[in-house]
Protein backbone atom coordinates (compact mmCIF):
# COMPACT_ATOMS: atom_id res chain seq x y z
CA UNK A 1 0.00 0.00 0.00
CA UNK A 2 1.54 3.27 -1.11
CA UNK A 3 1.32 6.62 0.66
CA UNK A 4 -0.20 8.53 -2.24
CA UNK A 5 -0.21 12.29 -1.92
CA UNK A 6 -2.95 14.32 -3.57
CA UNK A 7 -2.42 17.95 -4.50
CA UNK A 8 -3.80 19.65 -1.41
CA UNK A 9 -5.39 22.50 -3.30
CA UNK A 10 -6.26 21.66 -6.86
CA UNK A 11 -6.99 24.89 -8.75
CA UNK A 12 -10.49 25.45 -10.09
CA UNK A 13 -10.48 25.62 -13.87
CA UNK A 14 -13.06 27.87 -15.60
CA UNK A 15 -15.62 26.36 -17.95
CA UNK A 16 -14.68 27.45 -21.47
CA UNK A 17 -17.08 28.76 -24.10
CA UNK A 18 -16.62 25.54 -26.09
CA UNK A 19 -17.54 23.42 -23.06
CA UNK A 20 -20.55 25.66 -22.35
CA UNK A 21 -21.68 25.11 -25.95
CA UNK A 22 -21.30 21.35 -25.51
CA UNK A 23 -23.36 21.45 -22.30
CA UNK A 24 -26.07 23.52 -24.04
CA UNK A 25 -26.31 20.88 -26.79
CA UNK A 26 -27.18 18.26 -24.17
CA UNK A 27 -29.47 20.47 -22.03
CA UNK A 28 -27.00 20.83 -19.16
CA UNK A 29 -26.54 24.60 -19.56
CA UNK A 30 -29.79 26.17 -18.34
CA UNK A 31 -30.51 29.54 -16.78
CA UNK A 32 -31.09 29.30 -13.02
CA UNK A 33 -32.34 31.98 -10.58
CA UNK A 34 -29.48 31.85 -8.07
CA UNK A 35 -25.68 31.79 -8.10
CA UNK A 36 -23.14 30.17 -5.79
CA UNK A 37 -21.96 33.60 -4.62
CA UNK A 38 -25.49 34.48 -3.48
CA UNK A 39 -25.36 31.72 -0.87
CA UNK A 40 -22.10 33.04 0.59
CA UNK A 41 -23.95 36.00 2.14
CA UNK A 42 -24.99 34.04 5.24
CA UNK A 43 -25.11 35.86 8.58
CA UNK A 44 -24.25 32.99 10.89
CA UNK A 45 -23.84 29.23 11.25
CA UNK A 46 -23.79 26.25 13.62
CA UNK A 47 -21.84 22.99 13.39
CA UNK A 48 -23.78 19.97 12.06
CA UNK A 49 -23.20 16.74 14.04
CA UNK A 50 -24.17 13.18 13.09
CA UNK A 51 -26.29 10.82 15.19
CA UNK A 52 -23.20 9.89 17.24
CA UNK A 53 -22.43 13.58 17.91
CA UNK A 54 -19.38 13.63 15.63
CA UNK A 55 -18.51 16.74 13.63
CA UNK A 56 -19.62 16.17 10.00
CA UNK A 57 -17.46 19.05 8.67
CA UNK A 58 -20.69 20.74 7.52
CA UNK A 59 -22.10 23.92 9.03
CA UNK A 60 -25.76 24.97 8.88
CA UNK A 61 -25.97 28.55 7.66
CA UNK A 62 -28.51 31.28 8.32
CA UNK A 63 -29.52 34.42 6.44
CA UNK A 64 -31.34 37.57 7.43
CA UNK A 65 -35.12 37.37 7.09
CA UNK A 66 -35.40 39.34 3.83
CA UNK A 67 -32.67 37.44 2.02
CA UNK A 68 -33.83 34.03 3.30
CA UNK A 69 -37.26 34.47 1.72
CA UNK A 70 -35.74 35.32 -1.67
CA UNK A 71 -33.12 32.55 -1.44
CA UNK A 72 -35.71 29.92 -0.45
CA UNK A 73 -37.89 30.76 -3.44
CA UNK A 74 -34.89 30.60 -5.81
CA UNK A 75 -33.76 27.26 -4.39
CA UNK A 76 -37.22 25.77 -4.81
CA UNK A 77 -37.22 26.93 -8.43
CA UNK A 78 -33.81 25.29 -8.94
CA UNK A 79 -35.28 22.06 -7.57
CA UNK A 80 -38.14 22.14 -10.09
CA UNK A 81 -35.70 22.82 -12.96
CA UNK A 82 -33.41 19.98 -11.86
CA UNK A 83 -36.10 17.37 -11.23
CA UNK A 84 -38.99 18.32 -13.53
CA UNK A 85 -39.94 20.88 -16.17
CA UNK A 86 -39.48 23.98 -14.03
CA UNK A 87 -43.22 24.38 -13.45
CA UNK A 88 -43.97 26.77 -10.56
CA UNK A 89 -47.21 24.98 -9.61
CA UNK A 90 -45.45 22.76 -7.07
CA UNK A 91 -43.58 25.58 -5.31
CA UNK A 92 -46.22 26.02 -2.54
CA UNK A 93 -45.70 22.37 -1.58
CA UNK A 94 -41.93 22.61 -1.19
CA UNK A 95 -39.94 23.75 1.81
CA UNK A 96 -36.21 24.45 2.19
CA UNK A 97 -35.44 22.62 5.43
CA UNK A 98 -31.71 23.34 5.58
CA UNK A 99 -28.81 25.00 3.80
CA UNK A 100 -25.46 23.48 4.81
CA UNK A 101 -21.98 24.60 3.82
CA UNK A 102 -18.84 22.45 3.73
CA UNK A 103 -15.43 24.08 4.12
CA UNK A 104 -13.60 20.76 3.61
CA UNK A 105 -12.16 19.89 0.19
CA UNK A 106 -11.84 21.80 -3.05
CA UNK A 107 -15.42 22.47 -4.13
CA UNK A 108 -16.77 24.01 -0.85
CA UNK A 109 -20.35 23.02 -1.70
CA UNK A 110 -23.70 24.11 -0.34
CA UNK A 111 -26.07 21.21 0.40
CA UNK A 112 -29.75 22.03 0.06
CA UNK A 113 -32.43 19.92 1.74
CA UNK A 114 -35.82 20.22 0.02
CA UNK A 115 -38.94 18.67 1.59
CA UNK A 116 -42.38 18.04 0.12
CA UNK A 117 -44.73 19.26 2.85
CA UNK A 118 -47.59 17.03 1.65
CA UNK A 119 -45.83 13.75 2.40
CA UNK A 120 -42.60 14.71 4.20
CA UNK A 121 -40.42 13.16 1.49
CA UNK A 122 -37.17 15.04 1.10
CA UNK A 123 -34.12 15.10 -1.13
CA UNK A 124 -30.86 16.99 -1.47
CA UNK A 125 -28.99 18.81 -4.18
CA UNK A 126 -25.67 20.67 -4.18
CA UNK A 127 -24.59 24.09 -5.39
CA UNK A 128 -20.89 24.55 -6.21
CA UNK A 129 -18.52 26.74 -8.16
CA UNK A 130 -18.37 25.40 -11.70
CA UNK A 131 -15.00 23.71 -12.20
CA UNK A 132 -14.16 22.31 -15.65
CA UNK A 133 -12.43 19.24 -14.15
CA UNK A 134 -15.56 18.34 -12.26
CA UNK A 135 -17.83 18.95 -15.27
CA UNK A 136 -15.72 16.60 -17.40
CA UNK A 137 -15.82 14.06 -14.58
CA UNK A 138 -19.60 14.26 -14.26
CA UNK A 139 -20.15 13.88 -18.00
CA UNK A 140 -17.75 10.93 -18.26
CA UNK A 141 -19.42 9.27 -15.27
CA UNK A 142 -22.81 9.75 -16.92
CA UNK A 143 -21.65 8.07 -20.13
CA UNK A 144 -19.11 5.46 -19.00
CA UNK A 145 -20.49 4.23 -15.67
CA UNK A 146 -23.71 2.24 -15.11
CA UNK A 147 -25.30 5.36 -13.60
CA UNK A 148 -26.98 8.44 -15.05
CA UNK A 149 -26.13 11.78 -13.47
CA UNK A 150 -28.36 14.82 -13.29
CA UNK A 151 -26.64 18.20 -13.11
CA UNK A 152 -27.00 21.75 -14.46
CA UNK A 153 -24.60 24.59 -15.04
CA UNK A 154 -25.14 28.31 -15.52
CA UNK A 155 -22.18 30.66 -15.86
CA UNK A 156 -19.98 29.94 -12.80
CA UNK A 157 -22.54 27.92 -10.82
CA UNK A 158 -22.92 24.12 -10.84
CA UNK A 159 -26.04 22.34 -9.56
CA UNK A 160 -25.68 18.61 -8.79
CA UNK A 161 -28.24 16.01 -7.87
CA UNK A 162 -27.52 14.08 -4.66
CA UNK A 163 -26.06 10.58 -5.13
CA UNK A 164 -27.64 8.36 -2.50
CA UNK A 165 -25.65 5.65 -0.75
CA UNK A 166 -23.62 4.74 2.32
CA UNK A 167 -20.28 6.60 2.48
CA UNK A 168 -17.51 4.12 1.75
CA UNK A 169 -15.53 4.86 4.92
CA UNK A 170 -18.62 4.41 7.09
CA UNK A 171 -19.59 1.18 5.30
CA UNK A 172 -16.08 -0.30 5.62
CA UNK A 173 -15.91 0.50 9.32
CA UNK A 174 -19.42 -0.33 10.52
CA UNK A 175 -21.11 -2.63 8.00
CA UNK A 176 -18.52 -4.63 6.07
CA UNK A 177 -17.49 -6.79 9.10
CA UNK A 178 -21.11 -7.95 9.46
CA UNK A 179 -21.61 -8.92 5.80
CA UNK A 180 -21.98 -12.57 4.89
CA UNK A 181 -19.28 -14.41 2.94
CA UNK A 182 -21.30 -14.22 -0.29
CA UNK A 183 -21.92 -10.49 0.25
CA UNK A 184 -18.23 -9.89 0.82
CA UNK A 185 -17.42 -11.78 -2.38
CA UNK A 186 -19.84 -9.59 -4.30
CA UNK A 187 -18.43 -6.38 -2.77
CA UNK A 188 -14.89 -7.52 -3.62
CA UNK A 189 -15.95 -8.13 -7.24
CA UNK A 190 -17.51 -4.65 -7.43
CA UNK A 191 -14.35 -3.06 -6.04
CA UNK A 192 -12.25 -4.75 -8.74
CA UNK A 193 -14.58 -3.43 -11.45
CA UNK A 194 -14.76 0.03 -9.85
CA UNK A 195 -10.96 0.16 -9.67
CA UNK A 196 -10.68 -0.76 -13.35
CA UNK A 197 -13.26 1.82 -14.43
CA UNK A 198 -11.59 4.66 -12.52
CA UNK A 199 -8.17 3.77 -13.95
CA UNK A 200 -9.31 3.65 -17.58
CA UNK A 201 -11.25 6.93 -17.47
CA UNK A 202 -8.64 8.67 -15.28
CA UNK A 203 -10.85 9.53 -12.30
CA UNK A 204 -8.54 10.14 -9.35
CA UNK A 205 -8.69 10.30 -5.56
CA UNK A 206 -11.25 7.56 -4.96
CA UNK A 207 -10.48 7.24 -1.29
CA UNK A 208 -13.23 5.58 0.76
CA UNK A 209 -15.01 8.84 1.58
CA UNK A 210 -15.23 9.83 -2.10
CA UNK A 211 -17.49 6.94 -3.11
CA UNK A 212 -20.64 5.36 -1.73
CA UNK A 213 -21.88 1.78 -1.39
CA UNK A 214 -25.42 1.35 -2.72
CA UNK A 215 -27.30 -1.71 -1.37
CA UNK A 216 -30.33 -2.91 -3.35
CA UNK A 217 -32.64 -5.72 -2.19
CA UNK A 218 -33.17 -8.32 -4.89
CA UNK A 219 -35.40 -11.31 -4.00
CA UNK A 220 -33.54 -13.14 -1.22
CA UNK A 221 -30.29 -11.20 -1.15
CA UNK A 222 -28.78 -7.71 -1.23
CA UNK A 223 -26.86 -6.46 -4.25
CA UNK A 224 -24.06 -3.97 -3.54
CA UNK A 225 -22.78 -1.41 -6.04
CA UNK A 226 -20.02 1.21 -5.74
CA UNK A 227 -20.57 4.75 -7.04
CA UNK A 228 -18.15 7.65 -7.21
CA UNK A 229 -19.46 10.89 -5.68
CA UNK A 230 -16.48 13.24 -6.08
CA UNK A 231 -15.23 14.23 -9.53
CA UNK A 232 -12.82 17.09 -8.77
CA UNK A 233 -9.81 14.91 -9.60
CA UNK A 234 -10.77 14.06 -13.16
CA UNK A 235 -7.55 13.93 -15.24
CA UNK A 236 -5.50 16.27 -13.03
CA UNK A 237 -2.82 14.40 -11.09
CA UNK A 238 0.41 13.16 -12.65
CA UNK A 239 0.81 9.93 -10.64
CA UNK A 240 -0.88 7.04 -12.42
CA UNK A 241 -1.68 5.18 -9.19
CA UNK A 242 -3.84 8.07 -7.98
CA UNK A 243 -6.34 6.87 -10.61
CA UNK A 244 -6.37 3.38 -9.06
CA UNK A 245 -8.42 3.17 -5.81
CA UNK A 246 -6.53 0.03 -4.73
CA UNK A 247 -3.44 2.10 -3.85
CA UNK A 248 -5.04 4.34 -1.21
CA UNK A 249 -4.53 3.33 2.39
CA UNK A 250 -8.15 4.29 3.11
CA UNK A 251 -9.19 1.36 0.89
CA UNK A 252 -6.89 -1.23 2.44
CA UNK A 253 -9.80 -3.24 3.88
CA UNK A 254 -11.33 -3.52 0.43
CA UNK A 255 -7.99 -4.58 -1.07
CA UNK A 256 -7.55 -7.20 1.66
CA UNK A 257 -11.07 -8.44 0.96
CA UNK A 258 -10.24 -8.92 -2.73
CA UNK A 259 -6.98 -10.75 -1.87
CA UNK A 260 -8.70 -13.07 0.61
CA UNK A 261 -11.79 -13.96 -1.40
CA UNK A 262 -11.06 -13.67 -5.13
CA UNK A 263 -8.45 -15.67 -7.01
CA UNK A 264 -6.36 -14.02 -9.72
CA UNK A 265 -8.15 -15.71 -12.68
CA UNK A 266 -11.45 -14.29 -11.38
CA UNK A 267 -9.91 -10.84 -10.89
CA UNK A 268 -8.70 -10.91 -14.50
CA UNK A 269 -12.13 -12.01 -15.67
CA UNK A 270 -13.86 -9.15 -13.79
CA UNK A 271 -11.44 -6.67 -15.37
CA UNK A 272 -12.25 -8.04 -18.83
CA UNK A 273 -15.97 -7.77 -18.07
CA UNK A 274 -15.62 -4.13 -17.05
CA UNK A 275 -13.54 -3.28 -20.10
CA UNK A 276 -16.06 -4.90 -22.45
CA UNK A 277 -18.91 -2.95 -20.82
CA UNK A 278 -16.92 0.28 -21.13
CA UNK A 279 -16.34 -0.37 -24.83
CA UNK A 280 -20.07 -0.92 -25.36
CA UNK A 281 -20.83 2.36 -23.58
CA UNK A 282 -18.20 4.13 -25.68
CA UNK A 283 -19.91 2.93 -28.83
CA UNK A 284 -23.35 3.94 -27.52
CA UNK A 285 -22.17 7.49 -26.74
CA UNK A 286 -19.68 7.68 -29.62
CA UNK A 287 -20.55 11.15 -30.96
CA UNK A 288 -21.18 12.67 -27.55
CA UNK A 289 -17.90 11.42 -26.09
CA UNK A 290 -15.98 12.62 -29.16
CA UNK A 291 -17.49 16.10 -28.73
CA UNK A 292 -16.56 16.10 -25.04
CA UNK A 293 -13.01 14.96 -25.77
CA UNK A 294 -12.61 17.73 -28.36
CA UNK A 295 -13.51 20.25 -25.66
CA UNK A 296 -11.09 18.60 -23.27
CA UNK A 297 -8.22 18.54 -25.79
CA UNK A 298 -8.58 22.29 -26.36
CA UNK A 299 -8.86 22.94 -22.61
CA UNK A 300 -6.29 23.32 -19.83
CA UNK A 301 -7.22 21.28 -16.74
CA UNK A 302 -3.84 20.30 -15.32
CA UNK A 303 -0.21 21.36 -14.93
CA UNK A 304 2.48 20.59 -17.52
CA UNK A 305 4.49 18.52 -15.05
CA UNK A 306 1.42 16.38 -14.26
CA UNK A 307 0.76 15.83 -17.97
CA UNK A 308 4.39 14.87 -18.68
CA UNK A 309 4.53 12.50 -15.70
CA UNK A 310 1.24 10.75 -16.43
CA UNK A 311 1.73 10.28 -20.17
CA UNK A 312 5.18 8.68 -19.67
CA UNK A 313 3.89 6.37 -16.94
CA UNK A 314 1.03 5.16 -19.16
CA UNK A 315 3.44 4.83 -22.09
CA UNK A 316 5.64 2.56 -19.93
CA UNK A 317 2.53 0.56 -19.07
CA UNK A 318 1.12 0.25 -22.62
CA UNK A 319 4.06 0.94 -24.99
CA UNK A 320 1.58 2.97 -27.06
CA UNK A 321 3.56 5.85 -28.58
CA UNK A 322 0.42 8.02 -28.75
CA UNK A 323 0.70 8.61 -25.02
CA UNK A 324 4.28 9.86 -25.34
CA UNK A 325 3.12 12.37 -27.97
CA UNK A 326 0.19 13.68 -25.89
CA UNK A 327 0.18 17.40 -25.20
CA UNK A 328 -2.62 17.59 -22.63
CA UNK A 329 -4.93 15.54 -20.41
CA UNK A 330 -7.65 15.46 -23.07
CA UNK A 331 -5.32 13.66 -25.48
CA UNK A 332 -4.16 11.24 -22.77
CA UNK A 333 -7.77 10.29 -22.02
CA UNK A 334 -8.62 10.04 -25.72
CA UNK A 335 -5.75 7.61 -26.33
CA UNK A 336 -6.65 5.68 -23.18
CA UNK A 337 -10.16 5.04 -24.49
CA UNK A 338 -8.85 4.24 -27.98
CA UNK A 339 -6.31 1.81 -26.50
CA UNK A 340 -9.12 0.12 -24.55
CA UNK A 341 -11.32 -0.21 -27.65
CA UNK A 342 -8.50 -1.43 -29.87
CA UNK A 343 -7.41 -4.14 -27.44
CA UNK A 344 -10.98 -5.25 -26.81
CA UNK A 345 -11.58 -5.63 -30.55
CA UNK A 346 -8.30 -7.53 -30.99
CA UNK A 347 -9.24 -9.94 -28.18
CA UNK A 348 -12.73 -10.39 -29.66
CA UNK A 349 -11.24 -11.15 -33.07
CA UNK A 350 -8.78 -13.61 -31.54
CA UNK A 351 -11.60 -15.41 -29.72
CA UNK A 352 -13.63 -15.56 -32.93
CA UNK A 353 -10.71 -17.13 -34.79
CA UNK A 354 -10.29 -19.72 -32.05
CA UNK A 355 -13.96 -20.63 -32.24
CA UNK A 356 -13.68 -21.10 -36.00
CA UNK A 357 -10.49 -23.11 -35.65
CA UNK A 358 -8.32 -20.48 -37.34
CA UNK A 359 -4.62 -20.25 -36.44
CA UNK A 360 -4.27 -17.24 -34.12
CA UNK A 361 -0.96 -16.33 -35.79
CA UNK A 362 -2.57 -16.01 -39.21
CA UNK A 363 -2.21 -12.53 -40.75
Amino acid sequence: MQDLKISKKKPSFPVTTKLHDYLSRYNRNIKIPIFYDDLLRFQGSIVVHDKDDNDTLWIRVYYNEFEREEIDLSLKKVYTILHSDGNDDILPFLNVDAIDFCTFGNSKPFRIKIRNILNDNYTYFYIKIADASRVYGLELEHMLSPYNLNFLIYKNTLIEEHIAGIPGDEFIKNMLPNCTKSEKAQIAKEFVKFNERCMIRLLGDMRSYNYVIVPTHDFDHVVYKIRAIDFDQQSYEGKFNIYRPQFFKENIKMVELVSEIIQKPSIDQYKIEERSILVKRLKSFHKRINRLLKCMIEDSISKDENIDSLKMKIFDYTQDVNFKRSKNMGQILKYSLEYLTRNYENVSLENLRKKRGVNSNFR
